[in-house]
């Protein structure tokens, strides 16, 4: 049975909020030998109707992906551009993999090298996204005392052993306390995790509340929300009323978190990102624009791959 059509928002998207939206795909191209076959104008158009593979993959794509790569157990998904360059070109950035080449080439060719090009392709794109991770557990010390951003603001860690006192903090109200309990001498990685169950109770909260906050103004339901880890965007949406988002949003600002709720909600009437669904999104939220290019331009740190 076909999957049902997933549409994403994501970190790094290539539309234009205010003017002509770019063209969006889903997460993945089909799988389909045959579509190797059909026309050069056809099968690169980031317009198909395209199907999910049959079981969980490790995947990359790119947000303005035209092309996919199957390697093994690692399906990617990336951007196929014609330039004036005299050879095949690769670049794996924080979208992930853009490939170029020359008219003169055939897409058998393209998708010969890019086989041969397999490992290396892999091999960066995963480096990429490991950077960036670490860059974002980087940016938070995960230890009694330290600031953790959380709806445009920042809480205190307040971290407490078992059996022992807050070490301090007591002056601090409770809503600027991020409070952890923690075996004695626990390690750097328990309290991190500690702490982000608590994040994730959070959102899990404030996502539900929202999700019924807009969904009535779009004349939607949802069905299911679940939190994601993604590391390549903020909110996916599904044919079926299934909801994910990313519990990252937590350290957002409202307003970033609120855009993303709606654009997801939004995906309910249009799957798709035409002027239809962007004046979907307007309906309840005119200044969709600018709430949109702050979440573009949030901190680095509090963002993956």
């Amino acid at each position: 049975m076909r999957a049902p059509l997933q549409f994403v928002l994501d970190f790094f998207t290539g539309s234009d909020p205010v003017g002509r939206p770019a063209r969006s795909v889903p997460d993945f191209l089909p799988l389909n030998p045959a579509a190797h076959n059909t026309p050069e104008s056809a099968s690169i158009s980031p317009e198909q109707t395209l199907s999910r593979p049959s079981s969980p993959q490790i995947g990359f794509t790119h947000p303005a992906a035209n092309r996919h790569a199957q390697f093994q157990d690692v399906h990617v998904a990336y951007r196929f551009e014609r330039s004036r360059r005299k050879s095949i070109g690769f670049q794996v950035g924080a979208d992930g993999l853009v490939v170029r080449a020359p008219s003169w080439i055939t897409l058998r060719e393209v998708d010969a090298a890019v086989q041969e090009k397999s490992a290396w392709i892999v091999t960066k794109l995963q480096q990429f996204k490991d950077r960036q991770t670490e860059q974002f557990q980087k940016a938070i010390e995960w230890r009694h005392g330290a600031d953790v951003p959380f709806l445009g603001r920042t809480l205190q860690l307040c971290v407490l052993e078992r059996g022992l006192g807050r070490l301090n903090g007591q002056d601090l109200h409770p809503d600027q306390v991020l409070p952890v309990t923690v075996p004695p001498g626990a390690s750097v990685t328990q309290v991190r995790d500690a702490a982000q169950v608590w994040l994730k109770k959070q959102a899990k909260s404030l996502f539900e509340q929202r999700l019924q906050h807009f969904a009535p103004q779009l004349g939607v339901n949802w069905s299911k929300l679940s939190l994601s880890s993604a590391s390549t965007r903020w909110g996916s949406a599904r044919t079926d009323g299934h909801i994910r988002l990313n519990w990252r949003l937590i350290h957002l600002p409202m307003g970033q978190i609120d855009y993303v709720v709606v654009h997801e909600l939004a995906h309910l009437r249009e799957m798709n990102h035409s002027p239809r669904f962007w004046d979907t999104v307007a309906e309840v939220m005119p200044d969709y624009a600018q709430r949109r290019k702050a979440l573009r331009q949030a901190p680095v740190d509090l963002k993956e791959d």
